[in-house]
């Protein structure tokens, strides 16, 4: 389901709930009455009536009233009740906020409620209209989904004690409330409109593991821009949207040719890599450089990201890229064995990394949809003082370039850019707060940092090193799926050869293990010491267990897999073929296993890895998104043969997580969203869209 607006803030989204009475005071007759409040927090004037024609709107022969400043109202007579929130109405929030509604909602409630009315009341209506009328058996179904007892569902959750119940209702009322807006905004008939939807949410139950594998450093068009009915390569894919901008040097004059690469300059535009030697080798150069080879790395770093991106422009790739016109390369992908399941199953290509810049921040975004922080950074004890970023502001303190350093060079054309302090955090913002943004150390071993001579437990990072991260406390996906019992983990290729082996981190052979890649080890909850137990229980070794919980079918319902280095693809230690060859075979294993039936597979990539792509990139937050990358979804209920033009972002991983297990929804998702609005853009996907409800039963 595509959302295009957002009513306000999720954390603060309220449902709608009624309690109803009839009126008598045991001597005369008295009208019968319906009494309630639209709860929730508490909409004013909204309209309230009777539904006497059962279709979700309050027509002028039906009795109605508006809600009072305190969301109450009074209604003569009984029956299904409908309430339309629009855009002149109001909602209080609990510590006293007033917002106009932007979204227009209807909510419904059937005549057997007692009364209640509330975004999961409208639910249950739309339950019920697919099961013959019987409210006891859709209660019943949406508790069980949902995980809370049926007397719930028509209860004032704001009244609720249980923080955990409370919770997981408001989570459902935040998606529910998207849906309906979503279906009130397609007009039409609007109770058919919500039945659908509701029927994919409860559709969703279908998908009982999700598996996200997670390579590394490829744009889109790098492996994918020449694939059939893609937003690809313009000029060379017929299907691209877009159009290639030309290179820029440093003043913004355009480029004669692109910055020397291996000791060439070649023209102004993308090129195929791995040209065959038969139609001349790489740019006419009579030398293949097939995917098997290893090519040098690009600088994909936080600020520099965003200065090739230039404002969706994307034309300074090349002049602050330190490995000249090879930005500009991409791939046939057709030879790849990915390529094969993302023309089988879908290919989207339109998500975008979550945060600009490299592997480490875009790891993180992964699991908190935030950036890592590093409290007092430039206190005089601190051993960070000196990485604090020098960069450059606008008159509206929004960025405008890194600092330059002494000696850079006229053009890109004779050396790369050379900056003040391009360094691992950012300055503090108007908290105070500093945020790493560049490739930092987990404070825990398996480190890049060894242990302090101090440590005798061997089982911490040096802190007192610059590159050290202080264990982090922000909320993550893992957090979350815990609170609400679900079970989940993060499977790492070499993970207990690195934990037991310090040699095989950053050996640039086989494994080649990357601490920076394994986001979960900076927390604090998988303290090696004081949180052993849930470590253990969530950070596990790809070569001894996935593979082989997965043909057991014992997978978690949510896992994340994280490719040893000499298998994910990274240019500078890896290659596109071997990267590939891994990742289809750990999906055919996937495929064979019990719980493929019920499995989702997405696979995408951390970042671009300093690669051009075309693809304008939405206008968000602080933290990005940032450049567009490959994703592929592999299940039985995905469109088959599907390019999904959705835009989606790594995160999207976590929509899709919130949605199918009713969790609450992180801050950075709230944040991404409404700065995407704010920009006049959309809001992200959840992945929804490359699903194929008519294959689920219902």
């Amino acid at each position: 389901m595509r959302r295009a607006f957002r009513l306000y803030p999720l954390a603060a989204v309220a449902a709608a709930a009624v309690a109803a009475c009839g009126g008598s005071d045991g001597s005369t007759p008295a009208a019968v009455t319906t009494s309630g409040v639209v709860t929730g927090s508490y909409f004013e004037h909204a309209k309230v009536c009777i539904d006497a024609n059962n279709n979700g709107k309050c027509e002028s022969t039906e009795t109605s009233t508006y809600t009072d400043k305190g969301g109450a109202f009074t209604l003569t007579g009984q029956g299904a009740i409908a309430a339309e929130i629009g855009s002149d109405a109001f909602r209080n929030d609990d510590t006293g906020g007033h917002a106009a509604v932007t979204r227009p909602l209807v909510f419904r409630a059937p005549a057997g409620a007692n009364g209640v009315l509330s975004a999961i009341t409208t639910e249950l209506v739309a339950l019920m209209e697919s099961n013959g009328g019987d409210l006891t058996a859709a209660k019943a179904r949406l508790a069980a989904r949902i995980g809370v007892t049926a007397d719930k569902l028509l209860a004032d959750h704001n009244k609720e004690t249980d923080k955990a119940i409370k919770a997981t209702l408001q989570a459902e009322i935040d998606q529910t409330i998207d849906l309906i807006a979503d279906s009130v905004a397609g007009g039409g008939d609007i109770a058919r409109a919500l039945r659908d939807g509701v029927a994919k949410r409860v559709a969703l139950d279908n998908i009982k593991t999700v598996v996200v594998i997670y390579a590394e450093n490829r744009g889109f068009d790098n492996l994918y821009g020449l694939f059939p009915g893609a937003n690809g390569v313009p000029g060379v894919n017929p299907t691209s949207t877009g159009t290639v901008e030309p290179q820029k040097d440093f003043d913004g004059s355009v480029l004669p040719v692109l910055p020397p690469t291996w000791g060439g300059l070649w023209a102004n535009k993308p090129f195929q890599i791995d040209t065959p030697l038969a139609s001349g080798g790489i740019n006419g150069s009579n030398v293949e450089i097939s995917q098997s080879v290893i090519t040098r790395d690009l600088v994909h770093r936080f600020y520099n990201d965003q200065m090739q991106i230039n404002g969706g422009k994307n034309d300074k790739y090349a002049a602050f890229s330190d490995a000249g016109g090879l930005t500009m390369g991409y791939y046939d992908g057709s030879k790849m064995a990915m390529w094969q399941l993302a023309n089988q199953y879908v290919l989207a290509d339109n998500f975008y990394m979550g945060a600009f810049g490299g592997s480490f921040l875009n790891h993180q975004y992964l699991i908190c949809a935030c950036a890592p922080q590093y409290p007092n950074a430039d206190a005089a004890t601190s051993p960070a003082k000196n990485s604090i970023s020098a960069i450059d502001l606008d008159a509206n303190g929004n960025f405008v370039r890194l600092t330059p350093g002494t000696g850079n060079p006229a053009s890109v054309l004779t050396g790369k850019a050379v900056y003040q302090n391009d360094s691992t955090l950012t300055p503090a913002d108007k908290s105070g707060m500093f945020y790493a943004v560049n490739t930092m150390q987990p404070d825990y071993q398996p480190s890049g940092n060894k242990p302090a001579a101090t440590d005798t437990t061997s089982l911490y990072a040096d802190p007192t090193k610059a590159t050290t991260l202080p264990p982090q406390t922000q909320t993550t996906i893992g957090d979350l799926l815990n609170a609400r019992g679900v079970s989940w983990a993060w499977y790492a290729g070499a993970w207990a050869k690195a934990t037991q082996d310090p040699t095989a981190i950053y050996n640039n052979t086989v494994p080649n293990f990357q601490p920076h890649h394994q986001p979960f080890n900076y927390y604090a909850n998988f303290d090696p010491v004081n949180q052993a137990a849930n470590r253990s229980a969530h950070l596990k070794d790809f070569d001894s267990q996935f593979l082989q919980d997965a043909a057991a079918g014992n997978l978690p319902a949510v896992a994340f897999y994280k490719p040893q280095g000499n298998l994910n693809q990274h240019p500078g230690y890896a290659n596109v073929s071997d990267g590939d060859t891994h990742i289809a075979s750990v999906i055919a294993q996937l495929q064979k296993s019990p719980q493929w039936k019920n499995m989702l597979i997405l696979v995408t990539y951390d970042e671009n890895g300093g690669f051009y792509d075309h693809a304008q990139v939405p206008t968000g937050d602080r933290w990005g998104p940032g450049t567009r990358i490959p994703a592929i979804l592999v299940s039985p209920y995905v469109k088959k043969g599907f390019v999904d033009h959705t835009q989606y972002d790594t995160a999207s991983a976590l929509r899709f997580i919130t949605r199918r297990f009713v969790l609450p929804t992180l801050p950075g998702l709230q944040q991404r969203d409404a700065a995407l609005l704010a920009n006049k853009g959309k809001a992200m996907g959840d992945l929804t869209n490359a699903l194929d409800f008519t294959a689920m039963p219902h």
